[in-house]
């Protein structure tokens, strides 16, 4: 998915046989094989061989990060031009065995006699061929996402309804989008796939209410498949490069990656696992001298709905902003009707790596199609990080 991705932008923007600066990618759930994912990707695709490839891994946040770092490098005078993005698939996902089998292959492997072939299988079990499925759980706590999420919904007061409209929401403005258009030039067909396919136009609130909840089964739980984000298959990427190397080659601006920030919690002594983009964002505001109203759109990651709806929650809390991030008062409100416009990650799915970069090509084409404006991204991820930026016209 990634080489074809990669290579549908070479042709947008005429880069077939051209050697660029880098190109960061990265996936969380990769085989063994894919360790040299970015550079593998580079060699299948139609850019210049001489290009290098940067692996990296930060959880959902991973392809924003990999466009912050190539931004960076292009701020630093060391490329011109580079591409960032990442892929995931939950169809493909890869499976390990135990480490009892493991051990057994390991020794097999290393017994020079066949005598000692057959000692490192004494005892075999055929229970040890269960495959290790991954899962989406914190090795810190033993919870899932979902269940961090949980504790979030409950701690900020944010019930299912609140939740299954804002789910309902993204829904329809995704679809109005689609409709519109607003998809068609940034997303290329696959295996004969055209749309995303996770999207439900025909959803209902009522439809919403009617499924159980999926993380906590206690009777309290208010998370269900409907409002929180499914697990996808998917990739993306996005063209960066200096303002001379894209006039020198007739090519749009379309925004101005401005800003970027990372920031972590400390989610395994209490603090809410997915809100870390809160920090980032205060702190990325005051580098810029803005304030949360300073923005014609936000594009917040939809990890779960309830996930959105405790990070506006704490943008208003004086007590959270005060004490947790240092504030001399709230962030304030934002304005529903710039957010997530086109919808998000509830309505499009969620392939972990590829998140970011169409988050940021969904940023720029609002700006582009607007003429002028900001543009505030956030992206929470696992092990209680986030990454935000700033996209400018």
């Amino acid at each position: 998915m990634l080489v074809h991705t990669l290579d549908a932008l070479v042709d947008r923007y005429g880069l077939d046989g051209q050697r660029l600066g880098d190109v960061a990618l990265g996936a969380v759930m990769k085989h063994a094989s894919d360790w040299n994912l970015a550079r593998e990707v580079v060699l299948g695709s139609k850019l210049s061989p001489l290009t290098p490839g940067l692996t990296l891994q930060r959880a959902c946040g991973t392809s924003l990060d990999a466009g912050i770092i190539i931004a960076n490098r292009i701020a630093a005078g060391q490329i011109e031009a580079g591409v960032a993005g990442g892929s995931d698939t939950a169809s493909d996902i890869p499976l390990s065995y135990r480490r009892r089998l493991a051990r057994r292959i390991l020794a097999t492997s290393r017994a020079r006699s066949f005598m000692d072939k057959l000692r490192a299988w004494k005892g075999f079990r055929p229970s040890e061929l269960k495959p290790a499925f991954p899962a989406v759980k914190e090795p810190r706590t033993g919870l899932s996402m979902g269940e961090h999420t949980e504790r979030m919904a409950k701690e900020w007061g944010i019930g299912r309804e609140a939740q299954d409209e804002f789910a309902y929401q993204s829904h329809m403005k995704a679809a109005r989008a689609w409709e519109a258009g607003f998809f068609d030039d940034l997303v290329t067909p696959y295996r004969g796939v055209e749309r995303d396919n996770i999207l439900r136009p025909d959803t209902s609130l009522e439809q919403l209410a009617k499924l159980n909840p999926a993380f906590d089964r206690t009777g309290s739980g208010t998370l269900t498949a409907g409002n929180s984000t499914p697990l996808s298959d998917g990739a993306s990427c996005a063209l960066l490069a200096s303002e001379d190397w894209a006039r020198e080659r007739g090519l749009p601006v379309k925004a101005y990656l401005t800003h970027g920030k990372v920031a972590a919690v400390d989610f395994v002594n209490g603090e809410g696992l997915l809100m870390a983009p809160t920090v980032a964002i205060a702190e990325m505001l005051g580098d810029a001298g803005l304030t949360l109203q300073d923005f014609d759109f936000y594009e917040i990651h939809e990890a779960f709905a309830a996930q959105v709806l405790c990070t506006l929650e704490a943008f208003r809390s004086e007590r959270y902003c005060r004490e947790r991030l240092g504030l001399d008062g709230a962030l304030g409100e934002i304005d529903p009707e710039k957010l997530n416009v086109n919808g998000s990650s509830l309505a499009l799915g969620h392939p972990f790596a590829a998140t970011g970069t169409r988050i940021l090509a969904t940023a720029a084409k609002l700006l582009e199609q607007k003429g002028a404006g900001r543009t505030l991204i956030s992206i929470c991820t696992a092990g209680g990080m986030g990454v935000t930026a700033i996209l400018e016209r």
